[in-house]
C-alpha cells in the first residue's frame, strides 16, 4: 500500500536569538520591512519582535545591494510589506546564515497523513513531502503519522521492519521515503 504524508506550515517560526533588552531568546517575525535607499544603494532589514518584551530587532536582508540588481516586483512586495515575502525569505539560508540566528519550528508545523485507514498485515510505503524547509525528526514523523511512542519506532528501525534508504535519527527538512513491514 502507498501512502503520501506532507508536512506543511502552520504559522511562521521563531526566530532564536537572544534580546539586548530583556535576554530572552526567541522573536517572531513582525511582516514588516525597512528599505533604506543610499543614493543607488538599498538595505533591507525583516523586523521582527521580541516574544518577551515586544522589543524591535533588525534582520538583514540586504545589505547595500544597488538599485538595479534588485528586482522592481521583489522591491515592490518589500514597500507592500507581503506576507508571503516575509515567509519565504525568514526561511532562506542565506538570511539565516547572514544573521546568525536559526528558526524554532516547534509547533509551527503538521503532518497531513492522509487519513487512518490501513490494513493490518500489509507493508505500507510511505513517501514524505515537505512543502518548506522544515527540521524534523523522521522518527517523530513516523510516530506521529502511525501514533505511536518514539521508542516502538526505534525497536521497529532496529528490528529491520522500518526501512529506509534516508537516514531516519537525524533531522531532515527534504523529501524522503520508508517502508513499514508488518
Amino acid at each position: 500500500m502507498l501512502e503520501n504524508w506532507v508536512v506543511t506550515p502552520t504559522c511562521l517560526p521563531l526566530v532564536r536569538r537572544r534580546c539586548h533588552a530583556c535576554g530572552a531568546g526567541r522573536f517572531r517575525a513582525s511582516g514588516k520591512f525597512r528599505v533604506n535607499a543610499h543614493h543607488k544603494l538599498l538595505d533591507v532589514w525583516l523586523l521582527v519582535l521580541c516574544a518577551g518584551c515586544g522589543d524591535t530587532a533588525k534582520l538583514t536582508v540586504m545589505e547595500r545591494a544597488n538599485v538595479r540588481s534588485v528586482h522592481p516586483g521583489i522591491l515592490d512586495r518589500l514597500h507592500a510589506n507581503d506576507p508571503v515575502l516575509t515567509a519565504e525569505l525568514i526561511g532562506a539560508p542565506a538570511v539565516l546564515r547572514r544573521n546568525r540566528v536559526t528558526l524554532d519550528w516547534s509547533g509551527a508545523w503538521r503532518l497531513d497523513t492522509g487519513g487512518p485507514d490501513r490494513p493490518a498485515d500489509e507493508a505500507i510505503d510511505v513517501t514524505v513531502h515537505f512543502t518548506a524547509r522544515i527540521p524534523v525528526r523522521p522518527v517523530r514523523l513516523i510516530a506521529e503519522g502511525f501514533a505511536l511512542p518514539r521508542s516502538e519506532v526505534e525497536t521497529l528501525i532496529t528490528s529491520g521492519n522500518l526501512v529506509s534508504t534516508a537516514r531516519l535519527n537525524t533531522r531532515r527538512s527534504e523529501d524522503f521515503g520508508f517502508t513499514l513491514k508488518r
